[in-house]
């Protein structure tokens, strides 16, 4: 991870046609800020969306440490065009596309968002049909334009025709293939939210599953569920310790002309300092922005 790494532990979607839910997540403790023109925002809101957004951005374009990442609707609808012009009135990081599922798809949101901007913007896309999921590898090495795959799990579900479930059985294969074409091109991926707003358990249980998939964070639809997911992904102090612990044991293993190193009587391999050290990266980027261990918004 380089100086320019930012952990993408929470996104947390924000209805663009809301001025109220806009101002409340300047303060919040949210890694990305997704502003959304698509799915959130009815029909007959979307052109006041706009205009709700490019209102609270010419008041303060400040949201803190987040990430300013705008949603727009699909390529090809009827608001998409009016909705990249808007690119131009905003000081943002990204531009998210949603239901994307193609290469061409790819490189016709670069070319629109490279039109429309004042800079280069980083690309965000969301991958939630079966189509997108089947072409995950084609998308994800499309460019390296490309920052971040966000899953659209409801969608997803619905169109494999599966209920929702705790332990979302019916997704596992789904979130593999995304989690492997991004990581074989290196990268962040994030999953989908959870729908259940008041149930801390499933919330809790959802997120932990997301990290030990291998996803980078989790999408957010509510600033409760924020506490429990920044939680779930930031290293705590214990596994700070450790990391530094095994890269410890590997280099004094290596001047010693050994290969691998045995730490608490466990055989620990040379690929293990590269987890020990983007452990000790996001946790030291998450306390270079102010938050400790536990971080989260009541």
């Amino acid at each position: 991870m380089n100086n320019d790494y930012h952990p993408r532990r929470t996104m947390l979607y924000v209805p663009a046609h809301n001025p109220r839910n806009i101002e409340k997540s300047r303060l919040l403790p949210t890694d990305s800020i997704i502003f959304d023109l698509q799915e959130s925002v009815p029909p007959s809101e979307k052109a006041n969306a706009r205009k709700v957004l490019k209102e609270a951005f010419a008041q303060s374009a400040d949201f803190g440490h987040s990430e300013r990442v705008l949603r727009v609707n699909p390529l090809g609808s009827k608001w998409n065009n009016d909705d990249i012009a808007l690119i131009q009135e905003l000081e943002i990081d990204a531009v998210m596309f949603p239901s994307i599922e193609s290469k061409a798809q790819i490189l016709q949101a670069i070319e629109e968002i490279d039109f429309n901007a004042k800079k280069k913007l980083d690309l965000m896309i969301n991958i939630e049909t079966p189509l997108g999921v089947l072409k995950a590898e084609e998308i994800a090495g499309a460019s390296d334009r490309i920052s971040c795959i966000v899953l659209g799990t409801t969608d997803l579900g619905n169109e494999l025709k599966i209920g929702p479930a705790p332990d979302r059985l019916g997704l596992l294969t789904s979130l593999s293939l995304v989690i492997l074409a991004a990581r074989a091109h290196k990268r962040c991926v994030v999953d989908g939210p959870h729908l259940e707003l008041k149930d801390i358990q499933t919330c809790e249980f959802s997120c932990r599953q997301a990290r030990d998939l291998g996803f980078d964070g989790k999408a957010v639809i509510h600033p409760v569920q924020l506490k429990y997911t920044n939680d779930a992904f930031t290293p705590k102090r214990d596994d700070v310790n450790r990391a530094q612990r095994i890269i410890a044991a590997i280099n004094e293993a290596q001047s010693k002309g050994k290969s691998s190193a045995v730490l608490d009587d466990r055989l620990i391999e040379p690929g293990l300092e590269e987890w020990a050290n983007r452990i000790i990266s996001l946790y030291d980027k998450v306390h270079e922005i102010g938050q400790s261990d536990l971080v989260g918004a009541e």
